[in-house]
């Protein structure tokens, strides 16, 4: 009883800051964070749970509840995980949006969730082939925004890839280590039971989806797709001893992806002068990308 009257006193207080952060975001951010609040309502059913959950086994033929690829991230159990959603999406209307636009930042969250769900129910779908365990396929509900919560992760890290955020006695913790980092503490969190096993398996697919497409196939204002820069490789989201078998590996599959046709090798094209009509072709580094972090930083800079 003690409990219920704290909370209720610090009702006021909840509200003011919940409407703080998402106070002058779209109306999309604002959508995203009253569904997850009120759909958390229903995780104390659960028939609700298996209905809006992706379950592995039927996600796939022959049953294919495809709706739940479109359900499931706004369903938590935990209200700890509802707050966390909250605030990582407040904070992308707050940062990402000024930025990509209400259209792009919501093809994003379309994209990361859809591919999640697949993926997700995909790597279920291997273990059950591993060991023909059934509970795999049908007792294993996914839901939430883990893999989400991973992309604006990645996404914060090509934005503002070298901010400190905290340092260390080991050194300094930069956006660049974000992904990894709460990766690995989800594994921990799991493994001393925590968290679900769904959560890094979310997390982790969260992570390659938003990667892949912020790399080869984000569209951006000036024509161009992707950011090819060096500093965001596969590679860098690891540490530097770690990055040359990871740059080898990743450039492996990057190959292969590119032989069978699913990515394609980019190159930048810079014009000389106007008169002399040539144009070289480098890859690397894209101005408009260089542009647009050095508009980040100073924006960054000026919020200090």
């Amino acid at each position: 009883m003690a409990s219920v009257r704290g909370f209720s006193k610090n009702i006021p207080f909840i509200r003011q800051q919940f409407l703080a952060l998402l106070g002058n975001t779209s109306a999309s951010v604002k959508f995203i964070c009253i569904v997850v609040l009120c759909s958390y309502f229903l995780s104390f059913s659960d028939e609700a749970v298996r209905v809006l959950s992706v379950t592995p086994g039927y996600l796939l033929p022959p049953v294919f509840w495809i709706w739940t690829a479109f359900t499931y991230c706004f369903l938590e159990i935990h209200f700890w995980e509802v707050c966390v959603d909250v605030v990582t999406v407040g904070l992308c209307g707050k940062l990402i949006e000024p930025l990509w636009g209400a259209l792009e930042m919501m093809t994003f969250f379309a994209i990361v969730n859809m591919g999640v769900a697949i993926l997700s129910a995909f790597f279920y779908l291997i273990l059950y082939m591993c060991t023909f365990n059934t509970d795999l396929l049908f007792t294993v509900h996914i839901h939430g925004l883990a893999g989400y919560i991973a992309g604006v992760s990645v996404a914060v890290k090509q934005i503002m890839p070298d901010h400190m955020i905290v340092k260390t006695p080991l050194g300094k913790l930069t956006n660049r280590n974000i992904p990894l980092s709460v990766f690995f503490m989800s594994l921990i969190f799991w493994l001393v039971g925590l968290l679900e096993g769904t959560y890094p398996t979310m997390f982790l697919s969260g992570l390659l989806i938003s990667w892949t497409y912020l790399r080869f196939y984000q569209y951006h204002s000036n024509g161009t797709r992707g950011d090819m820069a060096d500093n965001f490789t596969f590679a860098s989201l690891f540490p530097n001893v770690l990055q040359p078998p990871i740059a080898v590996l990743g450039n492996t599959v990057h190959g292969f992806l590119v032989r069978i046709g699913i990515c394609r090798h980019t190159v930048r094209k810079f014009d000389m002068a106007a008169p002399s009509g040539i144009t070289i072709s480098l890859p690397g580094i894209d101005p408009h990308d260089m542009e647009r972090r050095r508009q980040i930083a100073l924006k960054a800079l000026s919020e200090r």
